[in-house]
C-alpha cells in the first residue's frame, strides 16, 4: 500500500455520501506498498480501507478483484470485502481515480515470521488455490514470463546505476528462464503477492489474507515459489529450509503438488525472484515526486534470484519426497 494522489474532504464527503457509513471520524494514508493510494477509514459504521487504483492498475481489472474476494470469501477463506455504495454497486470514482473501500480485516502482519507462521501461510494459499475452483471471472498474469523483457526494458539504461553488472545479468538471466520455464503445470487463481505484510494474525492463528491487486490466473506452483521468496528467507539473506519445510507441508496439506510441480519448484522460484527484482528496479528508479511511499530495495531479489541459481532440486527446499 502507499499513497500517491491526495484527497480533499470536499471530494471525500461528497464520495462517502453514496454509502451508509455515518460520519468520518479519522482518515489517514498508508505509506507501506508501491502500488495504489491506500487510506485507513474511521467511520461510524466501523473502520475500512479506502483504495485508489492508480495508473498500473486497467480498471478492466477491477471486477475480477472485487468479484475474487466476494467469492473467496463465499468459499470460507477470510479475506476483506468489498463494501457496496447504495446502488448496489462496489465501485466508485475519486480524485480521478477509480476507487472503492474494503472491510477492514482484524489482525496484524508479523515482521519476523517463524516456522508456523509459514506454515500456517502455506495452509492458508492452498485453501486460496482450492477455493478459487469455479471463480467465473479470468485475468492474464500482466507480470508473467512474457512480460519481463520489456519490464528490464523500462530500467535497463539506468540498471548499473543501482549495482555495476545487474544489466547484463539481468538480461543473461531472462534469456535461460525462456528457455527453461515449464509449461502445462496445473493452473488457477493466484494471489502473486502473498507477502508477509499481505497476511494478517491474531496470535498465532493467520486471521486472513489481504491485498488481491496482482491476483491472476497462472500456474499454482508459481505462486508457492513467490512465498518462498518472501517467507524464508532471514534479514542476513540466508535461506531458512525449516521455514520452507513448514510452508511448503503445510501446503501439502491442503493441495499436495504433482510431480511435474515439484521438479519445476527451483526454476519457478528463479522466476518469481526475476519478477520481483524487475518491479522493485523500476519503481526504486521512478519514485513520483511527493509521493507518500518506500520503494523496496531490488537487491534483495537479486540475491534471492543468486542463490535459487544454486539449486538443483525441491529437496534442498525442504520438501519431502
Amino acid at each position: 500500500m502507499a499513497v500517491y494522489t491526495d484527497v480533499t474532504d470536499e471530494a471525500l464527503f461528497a464520495f462517502l455520501a453514496q454509502y451508509d457509513l455515518g460520519a468520518v471520524l479519522s482518515f489517514k494514508g498508508i505509506a507501506e506498498g508501491v502500488e495504489n493510494s491506500n487510506f485507513l477509514l474511521h467511520c461510524e459504521a466501523g473502520r475500512f480501507i479506502l483504495t485508489l487504483y492508480e495508473k498500473r492498475v486497467n480498471p478492466d481489472d477491477l471486477p475480477f478483484f472485487l468479484g475474487l474476494m466476494e467469492h473467496l470469501a463465499e468459499h470460507d477463506l477470510s479475506c476483506p470485502l468489498p463494501v457496496k455504495r447504495r446502488d448496489g454497486t462496489a465501485l466508485g470514482a475519486l480524485a480521478g481515480r477509480p476507487a472503492a473501500i474494503i472491510t477492514f480485516l482484524d489482525g496484524v502482519s508479523v515482521r519476523k515470521p517463524d516456522a508456523r507462521h509459514c506454515a500456517e501461510t502455506g495452509r492458508a494459499l492452498a485453501q486460496m488455490h482450492l477455493a478459487g475452483h469455479g471463480f467465473g471471472l479470468s485475468r492474464p498474469n500482466a507480470l508473467s514470463l512474457e512480460h519481463w523483457p520489456a519490464l528490464f526494458e523500462a530500467s535497463r539504461a539506468r540498471a548499473d546505476d543501482v549495482a555495476e553488472g545487474l544489466g547484463l545479468e539481468i538480461e543473461c538471466e531472462l534469456e535461460a528462464l525462456q528457455r527453461l520455464w515449464p509449461c502445462d503445470l496445473p493452473p488457477g487463481v493466484i494471489h502473486a503477492d502473498l507477502f508477509p505484510d499481505n497476511v494478517f494474525f491474531i496470535g498465532p492463528k493467520l486471521s486472513g489474507l489481504i491485498d488481491f491487486y496482482f491476483a491472476c490466473n497462472d500456474a499454482l506452483a508459481y505462486d508457492l515459489a513467490i512465498c518462498l521468496n518472501a517467507w524464508c528467507f532471514e534479514p542476513d539473506g540466508a535461506f531458512n529450509a525449516t521455514k520452507g519445510r513448514a510452508l511448503l507441508q503445510g501446503y501439502q496439506s491442503l493441495r499436495p503438488l504433482e510431480v511435474e510441480e515439484r521438479d519445476a519448484l527451483p526454476v519457478l522460484a528463479r522466476g518469481a525472484a526475476m519478477r520481483f527484482l524487475l518491479t522493485r528496479l523500476y519503481d526504486w528508479l521512478n519514485v513520483p515526486p511527493g509521493a507518500l511511499v518506500k520503494p523496496k530495495n531490488p537487491l534483495e531479489y537479486l540475491d534471492k534470484l543468486r542463490f535459487h541459481q544454486t539449486i538443483d532440486h525441491a529437496g534442498e527446499y525442504g520438501l519431502d519426497i
